[in-house]
């Protein structure tokens, strides 16, 4: 994981282009299916420094789509194009967003901080030391893996209904509970 990740919050212009970025990446994947090409060498230190991002797009206050990376793997405005075109065009649980829906898609940018692995005894010790609103989780078992946003708390605000549901969307029981089961915790800044 990149350090670079722990720089401080985003001047108001850079919040402002990455959200106007992330619109142009869809306008772009309109009309030449793909996301909008973007030169690292053009933009400032903090544009182009690696960092993991999502980009959650919603309709009338329902989720549209939202598709991101855990690792920060791409400068930045990079990430945030490839990613704001994959939520509109790849999320397999939505249809692809139409030009009809472009003025009513509302924009969400999470900037994640590294994943920490958390330490704990038991599943009673792990939630008990989830922060709501805070916390983003990274649950890892074998091969299987899940997050939630530090945004899911909204829908799921009781720490002990975030984890089991997280589980079920890593695909295990949500009672499963293993001595090898991997969480790791992380946060974001949120661009709207």
């Amino acid at each position: 994981m990149s350090s670079n990740q722990d720089t401080c919050p985003l001047e108001p212009a850079h919040r402002r282009y990455l959200l106007d970025l992330a619109l142009a990446s869809i306008r772009h994947g309109l009309t030449i299916g793909k996301p909008l090409p973007v030169d690292p060498a053009n933009l400032p230190p903090p544009l182009s420094e690696p960092r993991a991002t999502f980009v959650t797009l919603k309709k009338g206050g329902e989720l549209r789509g939202c598709i991101g990376c855990l690792e920060a793997v791409k400068p930045l405005a990079i990430d945030v194009a490839d990613n704001a075109f994959s939520a509109a065009f790849r999320d397999p649980r939505f249809p692809p967003v139409t030009a009809e829906e472009m003025d009513s898609l509302d924009i969400h940018i999470a900037l994640l901080t590294p994943p920490e692995p958390m330490s704990f005894v038991s599943e009673r010790d792990l939630i008990g030391q989830l922060r709501p609103g805070i916390d983003g989780l990274i649950l890892q078992e074998g091969p299987l893996r899940g997050t939630f946003l530090p945004s899911v708390w909204e829908a799921l605000p009781r720490p002990g209904e975030f984890f089991r549901q997280l589980k079920l969307k890593a695909g295990l029981p949500e009672d499963y509970w293993s001595d090898t089961l991997k969480i790791f915790r992380y946060g974001t800044e949120t661009i709207e």
